[in-house]
C-alpha cells in the first residue's frame, strides 16, 4: 500500500527556487550563486521520474528565462540537458550515498557552466564571469542540505517533529 504523499512539494520548491534566484547578493558573491533551479530540479528527476521529466524542465527553465531575465530560452536548453543526463543516470544515481550524489551533481553543475559559456558566445554576450566557474562547488555542498529538506518535505517527515 502506497503512503499519498503531498502535492504540494513539487510547485512549492520550484517556486522557492525562483524566489533564491531573484535573492540579493553582494557583487563580490554574486558569481557563486548556486544554481537553485537545477539542484531542485535534479532532486524532483531523480526522485519522482514518473512526474518530472525534459517538458517540465523546459516549462521551469523558461519560467526561470521570465523571472531572471535572461535570453529567452536559455535556462530552459540548460535544465533540459541536465534533466536528460540525469534520466539516462538515474537508476544509477539514485543509490549512490548523498556524498557520492553532490559530485556527480557538481559535475552535472559544471557541464551547466559550459552549455551557458557556450549559449553566451553564440548569442554574443558578455563571457562568463572567471568566478562564476566555481559555482558549481557551491552547488555541490548545497545538494546534500538541499537533498535532506526535499526528501523530508516529499514524505511528511517534518510532521513527525
Amino acid at each position: 500500500m502506497t503512503r499519498a504523499r503531498p502535492q504540494w512539494v513539487l510547485p512549492v520548491s520550484i517556486v522557492v527556487a525562483l524566489l533564491l534566484m531573484l535573492l540579493p547578493l553582494p557583487p563580490a558573491v554574486q558569481p557563486l550563486r548556486p544554481y537553485w533551479l537545477a539542484l531542485v530540479l535534479a532532486y524532483w528527476v531523480i526522485e519522482d521520474p514518473d512526474h518530472v521529466g525534459l517538458g517540465l524542465a523546459f516549462i521551469i527553465g523558461l519560467l526561470g528565462d521570465l523571472v531572471t531575465g535572461s535570453v529567452f530560452g536559455e535556462q530552459a536548453l540548460r535544465l533540459v540537458v541536465m534533466a536528460y543526463i540525469l534520466q539516462r543516470f538515474r537508476a544509477r544515481l539514485r543509490f549512490f550515498p548523498v556524498s557520492q550524489q553532490a559530485l556527480a551533481i557538481g559535475g552535472l553543475l559544471l557541464n551547466d557552466c559550459i552549455v551557458t559559456a557556450a549559449i553566451r558566445i553564440a548569442v554574443g554576450l558578455a563571457p562568463l564571469h572567471p568566478l562564476h566557474w566555481a559555482s558549481p562547488v557551491t552547488g555541490m555542498v548545497l545538494w546534500p542540505i538541499a537533498y535532506v529538506a526535499l526528501d523530508s518535505l516529499r514524505h511528511g517527515r517534518w510532521r513527525a517533529r
